[in-house]
């Protein structure tokens, strides 16, 4: 792997003012060497756990009690490492600041604005003031509190990216409940195939929702939802969030209530202060799911302590966040992004939250709220910049972004051309930050950071604490070459246990079955001598023709520069004992395939990769399958062109997609 161009280098007075560089200096101490740089940095944290997770949560400020326990018993025990035992504290208390002296030690001043909302329904915008988001969470708890909830049940929200959701939330691990949500664009089954499993206590819905131009009434979907789960032997109690009407009527769900009749049916009481319930380290505070499409999602349950403390560490040293900076990241509920997006309280940042799509009225939706509202921090997911470009929008040209420090990507590989796309056409002046992580810790793996360039196509180093490798298939570390990412020490984040897998066999064979006692993660992965990391696409979805593995982020990076192309898809179908790579496009719209484009493609993919690259199939279709959460879903189309069933089809988007991969004539020679 050969260093790529860089596009973007810090200014010195940019690492100066970093909390990175703050903690790099800080860390000479401890470490009691010098690390001049961050790769020395990076090398120490891993060299020193305990030492490093002493200092990040010192540095971020946590507050609870028994905090000076032990770190961790045993770095090398993956799975089962215990970090903090005997220790406690809340996972609320820390994001909202209203703790001890560690948490007022960063700014939260009542008049200060904690969250910014936008919303495609009529356009609405609000902004919630840290003292009303306090006020208000004190109020759900209160609610939540007397409808019984204690700490360990489980509170569920089926809901926008509201205001109220982050305040559920809140409200919901304030009384050491579990949190756990979905969207509102997942079907009915594929809440069932979540909530069934955790036996929600509680559950919060809103009546509906707003995308791109059209109302979505939540009434039925829920409806079908309770039915479903007091077949399965749940009853929650049902808060309803109005949003797209005032005064929802809910009379077809029996027993719920609107939340805010609720809160006014307690009267004073609604407004005691706030008493959050400190639970241990290692307690659940989420429930996460994976996407599920080739079978039942896993139901993957981090701990308070350990989420909060990673997701703090990413926040204020790798995205360098400061008290009242601006972070946004385009999700939704259902995607993890949301919580990590809302964990950005916990540095003192204001965080914006959208709802609809996108595009709504136009491409430049969100580049507009970006610039209204002065983001430090704008986020996405790769395949909203990919689109952005297609949409031939060039922000720059209308909007300086006189604010905006670091555009964040995750979700899929970042190409090198929308590299490219992002410093030409919407800021040339900013750090770009790909980053890789996943649901199962609920944060990242490899990511940016302020002390290194950015170069063309490659995400920026590995995360601090995280000792993150490449290996080949016997195990063996590689470097500047294709393999396995793998983490071989523990890390606070790690999942506790999954719901339902009483003997921990399922987690086992999640991550350590492959490599035994080393995080497996499933990402196909290059890791440079620089630290730079290009990732190639999952490794359970990697090309193998002629026994050469190949990742499919390569050939994406190709097809979708391609003028006419508007999204893509590959597979590798098993024909014989061997395996071809076939490739799906989605054409852009009064466009076509014939020989000649074929032609065209192979060329661009054989010049842009290599020759063991080249589709043996091009076939044109209407739609490419996502997930809720915009990943193309390659394991079920290739399950879908082989014959075989998938399951969980409310996982996806747009389900319906699926068919038109079922038996087609391309693909039977």
């Amino acid at each position: 792997m050969t260093a790529a161009e860089i596009l973007w280098t810090p200014s010195p007075e940019r690492i100066a003012a970093s909390r990175m560089e703050r903690f790099r200096r800080a860390a000479e101490s401890v470490a009691g060497r010098p690390l001049p740089d961050y790769a020395a940095l990076h090398a120490w944290s891993i060299e020193d756990l305990p030492a490093f997770w002493r200092m990040v949560l010192e540095d971020a400020g946590i507050v609870g009690d028994g905090l000076d326990a032990p770190v961790v018993d045993d770095e090398r025990k993956l799975p089962g490492a215990k970090w903090f035992e005997g220790a406690t504290l809340n996972f609320a208390e820390n994001l909202l600041g209203a703790g001890g002296a560690g948490g007022d030690a960063i700014p939260r001043p009542d008049d200060a604005d904690a969250i910014l909302f936008r919303g495609e329904h009529m356009h609405r915008t609000r902004r919630v003031t840290w003292g009303e988001l306090r006020r208000e969470v004190g109020r759900v708890a209160a609610v939540l509190r007397d409808l019984g909830v204690a700490p360990g049940d489980r509170v569920a929200g089926f809901l926008p990216n509201l205001p109220e959701t982050v305040i559920a939330m809140l409200a919901a691990t304030s009384l050491g409940a579990i949190w756990s949500s979905c969207s509102p664009d997942f079907g009915v089954k594929g809440v069932l195939d979540r909530f069934t499993r955790i036996e929600p206590s509680v559950i919060l819905y809103a009546d509906g929702y707003v995308y791109a131009g059209r109302t979505h009434d939540s009434r039925e979907k829920m409806r079908g939802i309770l039915e479903g789960l007091a077949a399965a032997g749940t009853t929650p109690r049902v808060l309803v969030v109005p949003y797209v009407e005032s005064e929802p009527d809910v009379s077809m769900l029996p027993g719920a209530r609107r939340l805010p009749d609720a809160i006014a049916a307690l009267g004073a009481a609604a407004d005691a202060p706030l008493d959050f319930v400190r639970v241990p380290f290692a307690h659940p505070v989420y429930v996460m799911y994976s996407s599920g499409t080739t079978g039942l999602p896993k139901c993957i349950v981090q701990s308070a302590g350990g989420v909060l403390l990673n997701q703090l560490k990413e926040h204020r040293l790798h995205v360098d966040l400061h008290p009242g900076d601006v972070i946004f990241y385009f999700t939704t509920c259902g995607w993890m992004m949301w919580n990590w997006l809302v964990a950005g309280l916990g540095a003192g940042g204001t965080i914006a939250l959208y709802d609809g799509s996108p595009f709504q009225p136009d491409a430049n939706a969100l580049m507009r709220y970006a610039d209204a509202e002065g983001f430090a921090f704008f986020g996405a997911g790769a395949a909203y910049y990919a689109a952005l470009e297609k949409a031939g929008a060039k922000p720059r040209e209308q909007y300086d972004f006189a604010k905006l420090r670091s555009i964040l990507s995750t979700g899929s590989p970042l190409a090198d051309e929308s590299f490219d796309y992002l410093y030409r056409d919407v800021k040339p002046d900013m750090q770009l930050a790909s980053i890789s992580g996943g649901t199962d810790l609920n944060g990242c793996f490899v990511g940016g950071t302020p002390l290194l360039p950015v170069r063309r196509g490659e995400i920026q180093a590995p995360c601090l604490g995280m000792a993150v490798e490449a290996w080949d298939e016997d195990g063996r570390r590689v470097v500047g070459e294709r393999g396995e990412l793998v983490c071989t020490k523990a890390f606070p984040s790690m999942p506790v246990f999954f719901w339902g897998d009483e003997d921990g066999s399922k987690y086992r064979a999640a991550y350590f079955e492959r490599f035994p006692g080393v995080w497996h993660h499933g990402d196909y992965v290059e890791i440079a001598e620089h630290l730079g990391v290009r990732i190639h696409g999952r490794s359970d979805a990697t090309l193998n023709p002629g026994g050469v593995r190949i990742g499919t982020a390569e050939i994406y990076r190709v097809v979708e520069q391609v003028p006419w192309v508007a999204d893509s898809l590959v597979i590798g179908q098993q024909v014989g004992d061997d395996e071809r790579v076939v490739l799906f496009v989605r054409l852009r719209e009064g466009e076509g395939l014939d020989a000649a484009r074929i032609k065209e493609l192979r060329t661009a993919i054989r010049e842009g990769c290599s020759p063991r690259h080249v589709p043996a199939k091009v076939v044109a279709v209407a739609d490419i399958p996502y997930t809720i959460s915009m990943k193309k879903v390659e394991l079920a189309v290739r399950d879908v062109v082989h014959g075989r069933e998938v399951r969980n089809r409310d996982a996806l988007r747009n389900p319906e997609a699926l068919e038109l991969y079922r038996d087609l004539a391309e693909l039977r020679d």
